[in-house]
């Protein structure tokens, strides 16, 4: 049997801000009914946080629930007990019209920190990153240069980006050349 790797194997690149490719961690596409009890209470007792609003994540360490629609979350645990809480979930909607798949390996999580880490995504992404328009908390789906992304703000400085496996080191990439010394432009 293989041991998991995830997609860059922790690489890190440091400029005004610093990107790092977070590791491996446990997501579960979840679609379903969201003003459902049982979607609520399925997805809320495995993350153990609140149920986020629209466009909105809700994370403590490597749990979390985020917005992705209006009929799907994303919800994240430790990489090792995934499995565990996918059978969690679809246990408590087995009765309820609702997909619940373990979409962790087909994902890449990166972490962009530091003063610079708004401009970093705002060079890449069309959202106003500005920060009394996106605050932590905050949730988006969108592109950041040719890739399909999201991404949220845990806090002022930190931002954590979700993408397919397949496209990490060209975000990688992308991050680590708009967070480059020198790049900086200084609007946020």
């Amino acid at each position: 049997m293989s041991n998991p790797v995830s997609a860059l194997q922790g690489v890190v690149s440091e400029g005004f801000a610093k990107v790092t490719e977070a590791g491996l961690r446990g997501m579960i596409t979840l679609r379903g009914d969201q003003s459902s009890r049982r979607v609520k209470d399925a997805s809320t007792d495995v993350a153990g946080v609140d149920f986020p609003g629209t466009r909105e994540c809700n994370c403590v360490g490597e749990m979390g629930i985020a917005w992705m629609s209006p009929d799907e979350l994303l919800v994240m645990t430790p990489y090792a007990e995934v499995v565990d809480a996918t059978a969690r979930i679809a246990e408590a909607l087995k009765e309820e019209h609702a997909l619940v798949v373990n979409v962790s390996d087909a994902r890449a999580v990166f972490i962009i920190e530091g003063a610079g880490a708004r401009e970093v995504l705002a060079k890449l992404c069309p959202v106003d990153l500005s920060r009394d328009v996106f605050r932590p908390g905050m949730f988006r789906r969108t592109r950041l240069a040719q890739a399909p992304v999201a991404f949220w703000a845990r806090d002022e400085t930190t931002f954590e980006l979700v993408c397919f496996r397949s496209e990490a080191q060209y975000v990688f990439d992308v991050l680590s050349m708009s967070a480059k010394t020198g790049s900086e432009v200084n609007y946020l």
